[in-house]
């Protein structure tokens, strides 16, 4: 069985090229300036609200986790994996998946720096998180 993929709206579709060309696109409230995730025609901030997109750093922390040990069908070949929350430095969350580390709790620490990286899947690029490499 294949992996679902997500399927771009008009809503979703700047976030899904941005993540095709390698970036992490998230919207913000014209009024109030405040950022949010997931992308939506209004802000939620103020009724009716104009939004924005911007380009996010693409920096984030690890808020939290639950590691999968009996994945959904399509997801065999991954398990065990991180399903995550992470809290994104302009101050939104998103749900998604660390990468680049063996998915256990010891190496899975709360508020340890992340930063997003792009999986390819049929055709299509996800965004991803794995451990921000100190400079």
């Amino acid at each position: 069985m294949s992996k679902p993929l997500p399927r771009p709206t008009p809503e979703t579709q700047r976030f899904w090229d941005g993540a095709a060309a390698g970036e992490l696109w998230i919207q913000r409230c014209v009024t109030t300036g405040r950022y949010f995730f997931y992308p939506r025609d209004y802000s939620p901030f103020v009724t009716g609200g104009a939004v924005e997109w911007v380009k996010a750093s693409g920096n984030a922390t690890l808020y939290s986790y639950n590691i999968v040990h009996r994945p959904a069908p399509g997801f065999e070949d991954r398990a065990p994996y991180a399903l995550a929350v992470v809290e994104l430095e302009e101050g939104p969350r998103m749900m998604t998946n660390i990468v680049g580390i063996e998915n256990t709790p010891e190496n899975l620490i709360l508020d340890m720096a992340l930063r997003v990286t792009f999986e390819q899947r049929d055709g299509m690029a996800l965004p991803v998180f794995e451990p921000a490499v100190a400079a």
